[in-house]
């Protein structure tokens, strides 16, 4: 039986675990895989009147087809801004303006494109590993200090030990599905 702290301490350590895999899922949903979805432009930053602000607080991004996006911003005058941040967020996307809305034509991807980002899913995918990694060397860290300190029983902080690999396993193993449903998504045609 684990006591409070230990317990305590695990669930804590899932939370950030899960914040890793969060991390992930919203750094996959960003790579496109061979449709247009507007999650592929929009946290870029425009030059809105002095200020970095992501292009979906100041306009609407619609896919009203799988190759085409479109950006309707709520003022006109932010047109140029958003075409030029666009044009410079080297995503390989030409933006064509037509005074009120801007259409982005999304082309196919190539076979070496696709391999471009399944590296880069699988570059993500090690970044949350390591990040979970890291969790668990820390909570291991608090969790012999807090033996040293309160006394508590070596089978304990054992058990404590084994339940942390078990969490570590399951969100590892969450990672590596997540990674290759995406390499899956980006790889067909």
């Amino acid at each position: 039986m684990i006591n409070e702290h230990l317990k305590a301490l695990l669930q804590e350590a899932e939370e950030h675990m899960e914040k890793s895999l969060e991390w992930l899922r919203g750094e996959l949903h960003v790579i496109r895989a061979g449709r247009a979805t507007p999650a592929m432009i929009e946290n870029l930053r425009v030059d809105y009147y002095g200020a970095q602000t992501p292009l979906n607080q100041i306009a609407s991004i619609g896919a009203p087809q799988p190759d085409l996006l479109t950006v309707q911003p709520w003022d006109r005058g932010a047109l140029e801004a958003i075409e030029k941040s666009i044009i410079a967020s080297n995503t390989g996307l030409n933006p064509s303006n037509d005074g009120a809305m801007i259409r982005i034509p999304v082309p196919p991807l190539s076979e070496e494109r696709r391999r471009d980002l399944v590296k880069t899913a699988k570059s993500r995918g090690e970044d949350a590993k390591i990040g979970i990694r890291n969790i668990r060397r820390d909570v291991k860290d608090k969790m012999r200090k807090m033996g040293e300190a309160e006394h508590i029983p070596e089978d304990m902080l054992f058990e404590g030990g084994e339940q942390l690999q078990e969490i570590t396993d399951r969100l590892t193993d969450l990672v590596d599905s997540l990674t290759a449903r995406k390499e899956e998504e980006i790889m067909e045609v």
